[in-house]
C-alpha cells in the first residue's frame, strides 16, 4: 500500500470557542463600572444610613453626575467594533426559538449533550435584560439631565423626572443584582466575559444554535496561509454564527 493512501484522521474538533472579542468585553467592562458605581453612589445620595456613613456628599454627588452622563460612552464608541455592531443586530431580533424559550418550563434541559432548543449566540432572557438596559441608561439619562440642569424645566418636570429616577434606580439595583446572580452561578458564561472564550459542550448546552452556525461558517472558510481563516470570518459574519472556534485555552496567549 501506497504511505499516501493512508487515510489520515479527521482534525479534531477545538475545545474552545471564541464567544467575545477584547472589544466586547471592553464595552462590557466599562458600562458594568460605570453602572456600579452610579448605583453605589446613588444609594450615598439617597439613603441616610450612607449618606451619613459615608459623608462627602458634594464629592459623591460630582462623582455620580459625571458617570452617569459617560455612562452611554462605551456603547456609543464600541460601534466601531464590527463584532460589537453584530451582536448588537443579534440582540435585537427575537427569533420563534425564542418565544419558545420564554414559554417553556424545560428551557435549560440538555439532551444528548446539546440544548433542547436551538439557542442563538443570546437566549431571550439575555437580549430583554440588553433591551431593558439600553432603555434604562436612555432614561436615566435625560431624567439626570433634568435633575443636574432644572433651569429650563416647570416644576412639574422635575418632579416626575424625580420621581422617575428614584423608582428606576431600584428597579435597576433589582435587575443587575439578577444579572449578577445568573452570571455567578454559571461558571462558563463569566468565563466567557472575563476571558472571551467558552468551552465547546457548554456552548452546545445552552447555545445550540449558535455553536451550529459558527460550525457550518468554519467549515466554508478555509484557514488561509497566514493563519486567520475561518475564525476570522465567523467573528464578524452578520449571521447567527458569530465568533470563531478558538484554537487555544484560555488565558493563553
Amino acid at each position: 500500500m501506497h504511505p499516501h493512501d493512508v487515510d489520515r484522521p479527521a482534525p479534531s474538533r477545538p475545545s474552545w470557542l471564541l464567544r467575545f472579542t477584547r472589544a466586547e468585553r471592553s464595552i462590557h467592562h466599562a458600562t458594568a463600572l460605570l453602572m456600579l458605581v452610579c448605583l453605589a453612589t446613588a444609594g450615598m445620595l439617597y439613603l441616610p444610613v450612607l449618606s451619613t456613613l459615608v459623608g462627602h456628599r458634594e464629592l459623591v454627588k460630582t462623582v455620580h453626575v459625571w458617570c452617569g452622563f459617560a455612562l452611554p460612552a462605551p456603547i456609543v464608541l464600541g460601534l466601531v467594533s464590527r463584532a460589537f455592531r453584530t451582536d448588537v443586530r443579534r440582540l435585537n431580533r427575537f427569533a420563534p426559538h425564542d418565544w419558545e424559550w420564554l414559554k417553556r418550563g424545560d428551557r435549560r434541559a440538555v439532551r444528548h449533550g446539546r440544548g433542547v432548543l436551538p439557542v442563538g449566540k443570546f437566549n431571550a432572557g439575555q437580549k430583554l435584560n440588553a433591551a431593558f438596559t439600553a432603555g434604562a441608561i436612555l432614561v436615566m439619562l435625560g431624567t439626570g439631565e433634568v435633575l443636574t440642569f432644572p433651569g429650563p424645566w416647570p416644576d412639574r418636570w422635575r418632579t416626575g423626572a424625580t420621581f422617575v429616577h428614584d423608582w428606576l434606580f431600584v428597579i435597576i439595583v433589582v435587575a443587575v443584582a439578577g444579572h449578577l446572580w445568573e452570571a455567578f452561578r454559571d461558571p462558563g458564561a463569566l468565563r466567557g466575559m472575563l476571558t472571551g472564550r467558552v468551552d465547546h459542550d457548554w456552548a452546545a448546552r445552552h447555545h445550540r444554535g449558535w455553536v451550529d452556525a459558527v460550525q457550518r461558517i468554519a467549515a466554508r472558510t478555509p484557514d488561509g496561509p497566514s493563519g486567520r481563516g475561518s475564525g476570522e470570518a465567523a467573528t464578524s459574519a452578520p449571521s447567527e454564527g458569530g465568533p470563531e472556534f478558538a484554537k487555544r485555552r484560555p488565558g493563553m496567549s
